[in-house]
């Protein structure tokens, strides 16, 4: 399954999904985003990762220089349906690793002969091969470098990189079913998988890091399952103990250990905010929007 394909998938499910419920985050989140355009330098660009289709980017505020990056194919359409407008755009990879890692596995699947190794080799084999793969998101470094934007705004992108890595995983070995069944079992495979994501997304981040620009990000801390009445407490370490319950939680964590705000320890922290988002039934996110200086 390609990536533009993939994105798409994901943002149809996205959408489709009851929202009743996503009032408060909306707000938060538009809140969020709007306070970072209407800081942004009107004469100098602004460039929107993950843009997806507008729901949560007040694109009334955006400068007229503001360009959105999405591969999903339909999302500067669906932001035109939404916003009546249809800024600049930029279909790509952001972790600049997606093709590659698609095409390792899909190679596994195959001998030197021509012939199909079994699904099990295969799989053995790309967990071998994961941790020589380094993705590098070269186009968004060679944007950044040229356009010098005032303000990157990351609209809830971080988070999702893991669950479309799985998708297409799952489309290349055998489904959802067997995927799952092989993480499970073939020794090292979920750790490599889980190694690729901490590598992809801290390139990105240090792409962030290392512009001038001011960054805004917004992005899934914590996925947490089941139908449970949860708080959120103090700011501690290990980050989970801030989701206080009653009840054990089934927690999983879209970032894979990664502290964002460490990330940044090097730049001045002009927003932090956190709020839980109940996406859907059994489904609530915890929440982080924070911003930094240039």
């Amino acid at each position: 399954m390609s990536l533009s394909k993939c994105l798409a998938r994901e943002q149809r499910a996205y959408l489709n999904r009851p929202r009743g419920a996503w009032g408060a985050h909306l707000v938060k989140a538009r809140a969020f985003f709007g306070e970072a355009l209407q800081a942004a330098d009107p004469d100098l660009s602004v460039l929107i990762l993950g843009a997806g289709s507008g729901l949560e980017i007040p694109w009334k505020l955006a400068p007229k220089h503001s360009v959105g990056w999405d591969a999903d194919p339909w999302s500067r359409w669906r932001t035109c349906l939404r916003h009546q407008r249809f800024p600049d755009w930029i279909y790509d990879d952001l972790t600049g690793g997606i093709a590659d890692l698609e095409a390792t596995a899909r190679r596994c699947l195959i001998l030197p002969t021509g012939r199909h190794r079994s699904a099990e080799q295969a799989v053995r084999r790309f967990a071998g091969l994961l941790p020589s793969l380094h993705p590098r998101p070269r186009a968004l470094e060679a944007w950044v470098a040229g356009h010098r934007p005032s303000s990157i705004l990351v609209a809830n992108f971080l988070g999702q990189v893991g669950s479309v890595i799985q998708k297409i995983l799952e489309a290349i070995f055998g489904g959802a079913a067997l995927w799952a069944e092989y993480l499970e079992t073939t020794e090292g495979l979920a750790e490599a998988v889980d190694a690729w994501i901490v590598r992809a997304l801290e390139a990105l981040l240090g792409c962030l890091r290392g512009s001038r620009a001011q960054v805004w990000m917004l992005h899934d801390r914590a996925v947490i399952w089941g139908n449970v009445a949860l708080e959120l407490g103090r700011l501690q370490d290990p980050w989970m103990r801030q989701l206080q319950a009653s009840t054990s939680l089934e927690v999983s964590d879209p970032l894979c250990g990664i502290d964002v705000r460490g990330q940044f320890s090097d730049r001045t922290e002009l927003r932090f905010d956190r709020w839980l988002w109940p996406v859907d039934a059994g489904q609530l996110h915890m929440m982080e929007a924070l911003a930094y200086s240039s």
